[in-house]
C-alpha cells in the first residue's frame, strides 16, 4: 500500500503542473485551482497553498485530480 508523505502545498502544486499537466486557473485566498484538459473533457483540484498538508487532504486533492497514490507518490 502507498504511503503518502506530508508535503507542502507549493510542493504539491509544483508536482501537479510539471508532472501531470495541470495549469493554474486560479487562486482565492490561500486555495490554488489547478485545471488540465483530457479527452473526456476538463478536469480541476483544489490544492490550499499552507506549509503542510495532511494525508487526508493529498488524498482528496489527488481524487479530485484523477491521479492514483502510486503514481504521485514517485515524484515525492
Amino acid at each position: 500500500m502507498p504511503v503518502l508523505k506530508k508535503i507542502s502545498g507549493k510542493e504539491c502544486i509544483k508536482i501537479l503542473c510539471n508532472k501531470f499537466g495541470f495549469k493554474i486557473a486560479r487562486q482565492t485566498g490561500s486555495h490554488i485551482v489547478l485545471k488540465k484538459q483530457t479527452g473526456s473533457g476538463e478536469i480541476g483540484t483544489v490544492v490550499p497553498n499552507h506549509k503542510e498538508l495532511k494525508i487526508g487532504a493529498l488524498k482528496g486533492i489527488l481524487d479530485l485530480a484523477k491521479i492514483k497514490e502510486e503514481e504521485f507518490e514517485k515524484f515525492q
